[in-house]
């Protein structure tokens, strides 16, 4: 299922399809099918005019953020702290010998302050590779050497480095931790994954603290119209990634429901 979920994003994706129709397009109209070719070129030109200026990705995207609020009142004790990772560039950073970080850095630094708020609590960094082709080099692993820079004793935190997608980190997060019936733990990750995350956490039967991070929006946004194909893909993508990531969860039984939400 890794496998073919790395596959199906990579068809997907909506870049790769705009840029398929148009290659594509171009290739039919120096053949005996033209009009096969214009069609094709003008729905791709459709197709990307309504991806620069309908702001679709960012509605998707500000859905998933507002299902968790920021959490303001959290518990007097806590006994452990999770970490998703998708931080760090393990690649970069064994390359360069320098911590390459991501633009959620807030996992890591709202993580960071978390523990020095609870200093009796366990902590948890889960992240291996999401990689298809290099398995080798793990997230968690880079990551050990910097722990320091981050105000974090190495010593202090667990590392769990074997997990590929979301739904593997609840489960070995989960056989690290090994939490018992009464314990209080808080799950940070960005807003907008915390969704499937929480959900995943709750089907391996971990009841957690979800403690959202990393925000993009108000909250409140009225989204005008806008001419950016850049943006408006990458936001497209971002948003249609997490939704069929939430959809193909529930249909292959990983998380709890198709949108979890706090109550679950």
């Amino acid at each position: 299922m890794f496998i073919l979920s790395k596959v199906f994003w990579f068809i997907a994706d909506p870049g790769n399809l705009l840029l398929v129709a148009l290659c594509l397009g171009a290739i039919l109209l120096w053949s005996r099918w033209r009009r096969a070719g214009r069609w094709l070129i003008s729905a791709a030109a459709v197709a990307g005019l309504t991806a620069a200026t309908i702001p679709v990705g960012n509605w998707m995207m500000l859905s998933l953020e507002n299902r968790f609020p920021v959490v303001h009142d959290l518990p007097s004790r806590v006994d452990g702290i999770i970490s998703l990772g998708g931080v760090v560039n393990p690649w970069v950073t064994q390359a360069r010998g320098q911590l390459a970080i991501g633009g959620s850095v807030e996992r890591l630094t709202e993580f960071s302050a978390l523990a020095r708020r609870y200093p009796e609590a366990k902590l948890i960094f889960a992240g291996g590779s999401g990689s298809l082709f290099n398995q080798k080099i793990k997230e968690a692993d880079v990551l050990s050497p910097f722990l320091d820079i981050l105000g974090l004793d190495p010593g202090r935190v667990k590392l769990e480095n074997k997990s590929r997608n979301t739904y593997e980190s609840a489960l070995y997060a989960h056989a690290l931790a090994n939490p018992q019936p009464g314990e209080t733990w808080i799950l940070v990750t960005t807003a907008w994954h915390m969704p499937r995350a929480f959900g995943c956490f709750r089907k391996v039967g971990w009841t957690v603290i979800p403690y959202p991070v990393d925000f993009n929006f108000k909250g409140d946004e009225q989204f005008d119209l806008l001419f950016n194909l850049r943006s408006g893909l990458s936001r497209l993508a971002g948003g249609l990634h997490e939704w069929l990531g939430l959809i193909s969860y529930w249909a292959m039984d990983r998380t709890v429901s198709v949108f979890p939400a706090p109550g679950d």
